[in-house]
């Protein structure tokens, strides 16, 4: 992996913030196309779908098109008209996107992505949040926005144990700090949900607001948030908590998997390009808005295999199955905070409100009919225009 900061693995014990730039050596993606090629592929039980996981037809496709379509040299140049740099922090590399907007009153943001996602999940989003007025948006709403690559994913790298949530949460906090943002607010789904909350609890006298989004799997999948019984459910509401339930079983394999032996996963995903496609491209399809039949329908095909190859070409899928494995085991989650707080819940909201908030204490809680788990990449003009609405506020 090539780049005009520090190695990967090195530790710097200084606060210095150094410009970064992702060159990947030739030789790298000769050999992943080599690799692609040479799959040996496993057969599969006829007719039945993505009921036991990717197809194999779909996998092949999808592997074709990125071993012979797709141009991985026109995604790094557009990944690299963001200003990056990496700084350390307690002995852990950051690699952060740090965009700054054209209007002098922008308002600073920090943006954390979940999992199986990366940065690259934002590339649709920076400019109008950034300068709205090139978007035809109202130049008021501009955001310096700063996207971190979480510990363990993507470009920074690697994660020591003992990296979770609440550490990162204070680690964004420094960063901020280095960056000279004294005032800011922050914006997360997924894992970056909780490190946003966390981030208002760490640093209240900083953050002045956070938002997050979510989705029903992320319900589901956490099954301390499903209870058996609600009271007075409609049917349709009543039919969708059982259904939930079922997913919670059904779709909880990855999280397990992760989250007990993350090691034994780590070599299959490190060393098979087509098994770390296919087991991010499996959530893509699980987890986008519900009416898309195929992840390309949900998200753009090269901006997905982009995101697949920040795991890919950093060796991070494994270094992220460590993280799940620590989130798993450990019992720090977010707290109550008086930092002020919204929400947004996209694709089928239908119940979650119930679930998450049922006292209604939440102030700002938004659904949209559209979208899913990645709404950075399936909806990006939704939330955009969510961010914009609920941080205008605090302004």
């Amino acid at each position: 992996m090539g780049n005009t900061g520090t190695t990967p693995g090195s530790a710097q014990s200084d606060a210095t913030i150094r410009p970064f730039r992702v060159d990947i050596p030739q030789a790298d993606l000769d050999d992943l196309r080599d690799r692609l090629i040479r799959t040996r592929w496993t057969g599969e039980v006829p007719g039945v779908g993505w009921s036991r996981g990717v197809p194999l037809g779909y996998l092949q496709n999808m592997a074709g098109y990125w071993a012979g379509g797709y141009d991985w040299r026109k995604q790094e140049a557009a990944i690299n008209e963001f200003p990056q740099y990496t700084t350390t922090v307690d002995g852990q590399r950051v690699h952060f996107l740090h965009v700054r907007s054209p209007e002098p009153a922008a308002l600073p943001l920090v943006i954390t992505h979940g999992y199986p996602s990366s940065v690259v999940e934002f590339m649709n989003m920076i400019g109008p949040l950034t300068d709205p007025r090139a978007y035809g948006g109202d130049p008021a709403d501009a955001f310096h926005v700063v996207a971190p690559s979480l510990p363990g994913f993507g470009f920074s790298v690697p994660a020591e144990p003992g990296w979770g949530m609440r550490h990162i949460a204070r680690a964004w906090a420094t960063l901020m700090s280095r960056l000279g943002y004294e005032r800011y607010v922050a914006q997360g789904g997924d894992i970056g949900a909780g490190v946003t909350g966390m981030l208002g609890e760490v640093a209240p006298e900083h953050v002045i607001a956070v938002h997050v989004n979510t989705d029903w799997t992320g319900t589901a999948l956490i099954e301390a948030l499903l209870p058996d019984e609600v009271p007075d459910l409609s049917e349709t509401e009543r039919k969708r908590l059982e259904y939930m339930h079922a997913y919670a079983k059904e779709g909880r394999g990855y999280l397990q998997i992760q989250g007990t032996r993350p090691q034994t996963l780590g070599y299959a995903i490190n060393d098979s390009p087509a098994g770390q496609l296919a087991w991010i491209v499996e959530k893509f399809k699980e987890w986008t808005d519900p009416t898309a039949e195929l992840p390309q329908d949900a998200v753009d095909r090269d901006q997905l295999l982009t995101n697949v190859m920040l795991y890919w070409l950093t060796g991070t899928g494994a270094s992220a199955a460590q993280f799940i494995y620590s989130a798993a085991h450990s019992q720090d989650w977010p707290a109550p905070s008086a930092t002020p707080q919204g929400w947004a819940v996209f694709g089928e909201p239908t119940l979650l409100r119930r679930l998450l908030d049922p006292g209604q204490a939440i102030g700002h809680w938004v659904e949209y009919q559209r979208g899913g788990h990645f709404p950075a990449m399936e909806v990006p003009e939704l939330l955009v225009g969510e961010i914009r609405t609920y941080f205008r506020q605090f302004r």
